[in-house]
């Protein structure tokens, strides 16, 4: 699998229904549960003792970058998507919540199931968000409770990013610069 690295010691531990980019990055200490998926150009470097757990069916969206560091752990639960340029480090992030595009979350930060962190939301170290939480800002502040629409329309965007993966793993195929005959062709892989 491109883009998948041991280093040392570590080895990623993928489940194999999950899907990576072709040019993103997995290194070292990972767990991978089941269907998660890791997007272009995103970043998940393990290279401490501190594992970076993927839980089940979540999502690492396009230039995403994830660490854990010495004794802080980066831990993610199931049904987690995880926006676009989040930057999440040595942080625990609760089951079917949402990091919004560009959100930071940093060290010793628990962030409870099903909350949605806010794009470009700021979470400082050692913040805990309660679960069902609406945060939005910099530094994050917790503005309502969601409610069952939202945990159910949290699930759906974990659902869409399955379904999304599984269409990637089938279809993406790379193209060969052909310009002489005027475009790309399909690569002979």
């Amino acid at each position: 699998m491109k883009g998948v690295y041991s280093l040392g010691k570590y080895v990623p531990q993928i489940a194999t229904s999950c899907w990576i980019a072709p040019n993103a990055a997995v290194i070292g200490n990972v767990i991978m549960e089941e269907n998660c998926s890791v997007w272009f150009s995103a970043t998940i470097r393990g290279d401490t003792d501190e594992p970076i757990t993927i839980g089940a069916r979540t999502n690492v969206q396009d230039n995403a970058v994830l660490h854990a560091d010495t004794k802080v752990p980066l831990t993610i639960g199931k049904d987690v998507t995880i926006g676009h340029k989040a930057m999440l480090h040595g942080c625990t992030i609760g089951n079917n919540s949402l990091i919004g595009i560009g959100a930071t979350i940093l060290n010793k930060s628990v962030i409870g199931k099903n909350c949605i962190i806010g794009a470009h939301c700021l979470i400082p170290e050692n913040k805990t968000i309660p679960d069902n939480s609406l945060v939005v800002g910099s530094p994050g502040k917790v503005v309502r409770q969601l409610t069952e629409e939202h945990f159910k329309a949290l699930k759906e965007s974990a659902d869409h990013y399955v379904k999304n993966a599984d269409w990637f793993k089938a279809e993406l195929k790379p193209l060969e610069d052909d310009t002489e005959k005027g475009g790309f062709t399909p690569s002979k892989l």
